[in-house]
């Protein structure tokens, strides 16, 4: 079975959000900085 890209890229940030986060303001920081992986990886894709 071949796995999605963005699928798995989805799952990383998913485990680093919820491991890495302690406070709001870092949660911030980590929705921002997936968005930016995510926005990257399209980018790639085109």
């Amino acid at each position: 079975m071949k796995r999605h890209p963005l699928l798995v890229l989805a799952a990383l940030v998913a485990a680093w959000l919820l491991a890495g986060c302690n406070t709001v303001q870092g949660l911030g920081k980590d929705l921002s900085a997936a968005g930016q992986a995510i926005e990257g990886t399209a980018r790639k894709a085109k």
